[in-house]
C-alpha cells in the first residue's frame, strides 16, 4: 500500500462522517499576525493552581500583544480541569485549595480581555509517569517498545539503555504511548472530547506531542536498518501484518520497511483525525492546532508527524513549529520557509524566548526578524519563562508596542 493509500484508509472513518473530504480551513478573519503565549502546568508560575497570578498574566499578555493563550491542562497523563477519563488529581487539589474551577475563571478573564484560549495538551508523552490511566487500563502493550524489543517502561530513568547509550539518547525522554495499540488513541479521544464537552468556552485544542519518539542522533525511516527508533511491539507488528498482509521490520531487517513507516505516519496522522472528528463534533468552531517539530523532514521521517500533510488536508487550522534557536541564520532559513512553503498562510512560528533570559535583545531580533514577514501568527514560549525574567518580558513588551 503506497502512502496515498495509507494516508486515506487513516481519513476514511473521518470523511464519511463528515460526508466528504475536507476543505483546507481558510485563516480566521482577524488582523494577522496572531501573536501566542504558551502557559505551562507545571512551570515555575502554576497559574491554574494558584488563581492569584491570573492577574499577572493577562497584564503580561496585554503589554506582549498577545491574542491567543495555549494554556496546559494536560501533561503526563494528569489534568488540571474536570475529568472522569484522565488522572485528575491536579484539577481536584486547585478546587480543595482554591474553592474554584481555575480554568473556568481564566477563561472568562481571557475572553473579557478579548483573548482567545486554547487547551495545550500533551498526547503520546506520559512525561516519567510509569503509571497512567491509558497503562494502567492497557498494560504494558499501550506503551511504545524500540526496535530491539525493548519496552520504554525498562529503560532506566527513561533513557536508551547501555551500551546504546554510547551511540543514542533519547530526545525527549518519557513513557511514550504507541498510536497503533488498540485502546490508546480511544482513551485520548475520549479525554479529549471530555475537555471540550465541559468547558464550552474553550476557542481551540493545542495538541502537542502528537508523534513517535524522538532520538539522537536520528535516522531517515526504517529502511537502513540503523539506529534507534520505536513502534515495535508485538500488537503493533501484529496489527501491520494483519493489515498489510506483509511482514514488519525488527532488529537489523529492512524487509517492508518504508511500508512500516508509512503505516506508523498514518497512525499519528488518524489519532489526529479521531481528535478532530470527536471534538468539532461537541463545538464545530473549536479550532485544531499543534506544536509541530520545527524541520518538517525529520518530522515526517524519523518521528512520522505529517504536519504539513495535516494542513494541506485540513486536519488543523494552523500548525505552530518550535523553531527554537540561537542560530540566525537557521531561524532566517526556516522562518522564510514556513511562511511560502505548505500551509504557509496557517503556519505560526513557535520562538523559543527562554534562550534569551540574559540577552533580551536577541529575542527582540528573533521577533522582529520573523514578524517582518508577516506570518500568520508568532508564538512565544513561555509565559513562566517571561516571568521569571523581567528584562526580557519588557524589552519584548516594548518591541510589541511598537508593532513588532
Amino acid at each position: 500500500m503506497r502512502l496515498v493509500g495509507v494516508f486515506a484508509a487513516a481519513l476514511a472513518p473521518w470523511l464519511l462522517a463528515c460526508g466528504g473530504a475536507p476543505e483546507a480551513p481558510s485563516p480566521a478573519p482577524v488582523e494577522a499576525p496572531r501573536r501566542a503565549l504558551w502557559v505551562l502546568a507545571e512551570g515555575s508560575q502554576r497559574v491554574l493552581e494558584n488563581p492569584a497570578r491570573l492577574d499577572g498574566l493577562l497584564e503580561d499578555a496585554a503589554q506582549l500583544g498577545v491574542t491567543d493563550l495555549f494554556v496546559q491542562v494536560y501533561r503526563g497523563g494528569r489534568a488540571w480541569f474536570d475529568s472522569s477519563r484522565a488522572d485528575a488529581g491536579p484539577y481536584r487539589a486547585l478546587v480543595e485549595k482554591n474553592g474554584g474551577d481555575t480554568l473556568r475563571e481564566l477563561l472568562d478573564r481571557a475572553h473579557g480581555d478579548g483573548l482567545r484560549v486554547h487547551a495545550w495538551v500533551n498526547v503520546l508523552s506520559n512525561a516519567n509517569r510509569r503509571e497512567t490511566p491509558p497503562v494502567e487500563g492497557l498494560g504494558r502493550e499501550a506503551t511504545q517498545v524500540d526496535r530491539m524489543g525493548r519496552s520504554v517502561l525498562d529503560y532506566p530513568d527513561l533513557e536508551v539503555p547501555p551500551p546504546d547509550r554510547s551511540y543514542y539518547r533519547m530526545g525527549t525522554p518519557a513513557v511514550w504511548l504507541d498510536p497503533a495499540v488498540p485502546g490508546v488513541v480511544e482513551h485520548l479521544v475520549g479525554t479529549f472530547t471530555e475537555l471540550v464537552e465541559r468547558y464550552p468556552g474553550l476557542d481551540g485544542l493545542h495538541l502537542d506531542y502528537i508523534r513517535y519518539p524522538d532520538v539522537l542522533p536520528f535516522i531517515p525511516g526504517s529502511r537502513f536498518g540503523v539506529g534507534l527508533e520505536f513502534g515495535f511491539g508485538e500488537v503493533a507488528r501484529r496489527r501491520f501484518r494483519e493489515e498489510t498482509g506483509v511482514q514488519a521490520p525488527a532488529g537489523t531487517s529492512t524487509r517492508n520497511a518504508n511500508r512500516f513507516d508509512d503505516w506508523r505516519r498514518a497512525q499519528v496522522t488518524g489519532l489526529v483525525a479521531r481528535i478532530r472528528e470527536s471534538t468539532r463534533a461537541v463545538d464545530p468552531d473549536l479550532a485544531l492546532s499543534a506544536a509541530v517539530w520545527a524541520w518538517p523532514d525529520r518530522a515526517y521521517l524519523s518521528m512520522f508527524q505529517d504536519w504539513r500533510g495535516w494542513l494541506e488536508s485540513g486536519l488543523l487550522e494552523f500548525a505552530v513549529p518550535m523553531l527554537y534557536t540561537r542560530d540566525e541564520r537557521l531561524l532566517r532559513y526556516n522562518s522564510r520557509a514556513f511562511t511560502r512553503g505548505v500551509g504557509g498562510e496557517r503556519v505560526w512560528i513557535g520562538l523559543g524566548a527562554w534562550l534569551f533570559s540574559r540577552q533580551p535583545e536577541t529575542a527582540v531580533e528573533q521577533l522582529r526578524e520573523v514578524s517582518a514577514l508577516e506570518p500568520a501568527g508568532v508564538a512565544l514560549f513561555s509565559w513562566d519563562a517571561l516571568a521569571d525574567a523581567p528584562e526580557l518580558r519588557d524589552a519584548l513588551a516594548e518591541e510589541s508596542g511598537r508593532g513588532g
